[in-house]
């Protein structure tokens, strides 16, 4: 039987493009979320038959009507900049002059010692200890989640100061 040639769907395409380019499973959901909501504010319309002014309009919307966050307008540009011109190979034009969410000033969070002590006491075993590592790594959780055996590499610092065996170590030829 003869393999038929199935146009892919957008979607698809999409999510082939971004794993050929070795774009992470996270940045490929949002981008597809991304392109799904703009398909459906206009009326379910293919996105190779809007242009730019398609995309300012839902833009503009996203930061007037939605009030979402400045990041997250950023994000959604980036998603439709990389759907025309790496999906559909058809660029956009300019977006400075696009309506901007304002970006909100945010003073960090930041526990004292004891806030941070009383927070891995509330903790034990298992939690505790990858809680401990994620903030002593400073690694995002899904970082910590994917972390394996072998990407785990032991180094033992020896403090500066007095050593019985500093008197007998010899430094490589490229230090001296």
């Amino acid at each position: 039987m003869q393999a038929q040639n199935h146009p892919l769907m957008l979607s698809d395409k999409m999510r082939e493009v971004l794993r050929l380019k070795h774009y992470s499973l996270r940045t490929e959901e949002a981008y597809l979320g991304w392109v799904r909501r703009f398909v459906r504010f206009h009326g379910g319309r293919h996105p190779r038959g809007l242009a730019e002014n398609e995309v300012r309009a839902f833009l503009t919307h996203l930061a007037a009507v939605d009030n979402v966050a400045a990041a997250t307008q950023n994000q959604a540009v980036n998603a439709l900049v990389f759907l025309y011109r790496a999906v559909l190979e058809k660029p956009l034009g300019d977006f400075s002059q696009l309506l901007r969410a304002r970006a909100v000033r945010r003073r960090p969070v930041i526990f004292t010692r004891a806030e941070l002590a009383r927070v891995f006491e509330g903790l034990t075993g298992t939690h505790r200890l990858f809680a401990e590592l994620l903030y002593g790594t400073g690694m995002r959780l899904t970082e910590g989640l994917r972390l394996r055996v072998k990407d785990v590499e032991f180094q033992i610092t020896v403090p500066c100061g007095t050593t019985p065996f500093l008197g007998m170590m010899t430094m490589p030829s490229r230090m001296k």
